[in-house]
């Protein structure tokens, strides 16, 4: 239930602070640094357990930066020309960079976890091993797409180069997808039912968006050719 109603609630803000977010994308990146600084300093800022408790919701579980990177993937799947699309694609590198920034304080308190077994020495099962694997991954990912969200690192680079460098991003949603498995597969498979609402849930977005996303490009390829074969 959480899962569902900080998605909803992201997904509002989204549309609710299109404005703000496109007169002033500075303003909330730095607000987003501070949050995931904020996150990072729980213990010595001596946090509330009430403070903890959504802090372990929203960054540790990397639920809001997931929601964002879900509206950034989603705007794609609508047409150019659709309320959607107009509203929320003029921002949609800003919410990759917020979502980007947001999702560093997960990776700083996982990475830890993830590498010091696989350079211990430790023998790990094959299922931690390709989990550990596909972390690494997602995150050398994520540092590629994230920088080059920005507008001046995307100044710099030719179209071609950029435009080439972006269809990671369709990776990385893939491998989203497969991390999360990874993370919710072992509970959901002893029952835990929070996990398997997870489960269920970010299959069928993730799947759907795997489906829509083809069909829009396909479209979009066809109403481009329509001019030219009417001039023709």
């Amino acid at each position: 239930m959480n899962t569902i109603i900080i998605l909803a609630v992201t997904i509002a803000a989204c549309f609710a602070l299109r404005n703000p977010i496109k007169k002033a994308p500075m303003a909330f990146y730095v607000l987003s640094v501070l949050v995931v600084v904020a996150f990072l300093m729980l213990d010595q800022l001596g946090a509330s357990r009430a403070v903890r408790l959504a802090f372990f919701w929203t960054m540790q579980k990397c639920l809001v930066p997931l929601a964002l990177f879900i509206v950034v993937m989603y705007i794609g799947v609508f047409s150019r020309s659709s309320k959607v699309s107009l509203w929320l694609r003029p921002i949609r590198a800003e919410l990759s960079i917020i979502a980007w920034i947001l999702s560093l304080g997960h990776v700083v308190r996982y990475l830890q976890s993830y590498l010091n077994p696989l350079f211990s020495g430790v023998s790990l099962k094959v299922n931690i091993i390709l989990g550990i694997i596909v972390a690494i991954v997602l995150f050398i990912l994520l540092i590629l797409l994230g920088v080059t969200s920005f507008r001046f690192v995307k100044k710099r680079m030719s179209t071609d180069a950029w435009k080439n460098l972006q269809k990671l991003a369709y990776p990385f949603f893939a491998l989203t997808y497969v991390h999360l498995l990874f993370l919710l597969m072992p509970s959901a498979m002893h029952g835990g039912k929070a996990a398997t609402f997870s489960v269920a849930l970010y299959s069928v977005i993730f799947i759907a968006y795997f489906i829509l996303r083809p069909l829009r490009a396909i479209q979009d390829r066809k109403a481009a050719s329509e001019p030219a074969a009417v001039e023709g």
